[in-house]
């Protein structure tokens, strides 16, 4: 069920450690439950043996993967959430001093989750949510659980507690039904939060899931709805990417190419040669920020 992919990994940077897969909810535009079953949690003996075992052979960071991670524990005895979860697996693996999440469901987070996410350094501060759409009649033919009002609440909690923190987001187009006036509920929700990495999907209707039956919008309306989220997202990236210029920050290194600062934007290194680059990998180096394109942001060793 869960394969262990340590082998598969060739540069001890970053390790995915999935803790669930398959999903008890049924989205109306979504197959995963039909292909993948219902949702299935590793046991936390198991996730901390993974987590000790990347640890051990010198992987720096972890990410926390699965179909639907805010659903873990539903399925095991006395349904520990996620946030109790992390909780253990920082006091029984001390050497883990980064983890990410790859998504979340804004309708189960949970306390605890939100006290680590305000409070831990060890939990890097960029958080991606699968929000989905900004219109709160779009959320429930979507069948989502969560309302607009839900994300704002807790993206604006944990900035008041956190302001190093960024946000991601993942966003459908043109769901069936969707009007000019629900695509701006969206924009105004994208703006809302902050969202400077958003993932746009344009709506694509899967056989034999209920959003296929709904009446469809245009394809040319979906696409120029994409390219304004796109845009949106691009400018609001770019405004951020502004503020981080003049200042430095450790960052774990990857590629010159390829790194990531904390908050989970692509770091382009200028100044380092290919004999640098093999000596650095894996390590944690200290950079300041020095300019930014749409790709990436600029930075120097310090």
């Amino acid at each position: 069920h869960f394969p262990h992919i340590i082998s598969k990994l060739k540069n001890k940077t970053r390790a995915l450690l999935q803790i669930q897969q398959g999903c008890d909810h049924r989205c109306t535009f979504c197959i995963i439950p039909f292909g993948r079953g219902e949702s299935v949690s590793l046991p936390i003996g198991e996730i901390v043996e993974r987590a000790n075992t990347y640890i051990e052979s010198g992987y720096k960071e972890i990410v926390i993967t699965g179909v639907d991670i805010t659903s873990y524990g539903n399925d095991l005895p006395g349904k520990p959430k996620l946030g109790e979860i992390i909780k253990r697996l920082f006091v029984l693996v001390p050497n883990l001093k980064r983890l990410r999440l790859s998504s979340i469901d804004p309708a189960e987070i949970d306390d605890d989750l939100i006290d680590l996410i305000c409070n831990d350094p060890r939990l890097l501060p960029h958080i991606h949510f699968s929000v989905q759409s900004g219109d709160d009649i779009i959320l429930k033919r979507m069948k989502r659980r969560h309302l607009r009002t839900d994300v704002i609440t807790i993206c604006k909690k944990i900035k008041k507690n956190r302001d190093s923190i960024t946000f991601g987001a993942d966003f459908i187009t043109g769901f069936p039904t969707e009007s000019e006036e629900h695509h701006r509920n969206t924009v105004d929700l994208i703006n809302e939060c902050n969202f400077t990495n958003l993932h746009i999907f344009p709506f694509s209707p899967k056989n034999g899931t209920p959003a296929s039956r709904m009446p469809q919008v245009e394809e040319k309306i979906k696409v120029v709805r994409s390219n304004q989220l796109r845009e949106l997202g691009k400018n609001l990236k770019l405004k951020y990417l502004n503020s981080k210029v003049g200042k430095t920050s450790k960052i774990l290194f990857e590629s010159y190419r390829s790194s990531y600062s904390d908050d989970f934007f692509k770091v382009f290194i200028s100044d380092i040669d290919k004999h640098e680059n093999k000596k650095l990998k894996g390590k944690l180096v200290e950079v300041k920020f020095y300019d930014y394109d749409d790709k990436s942001i600029l930075a120097k060793l310090v």
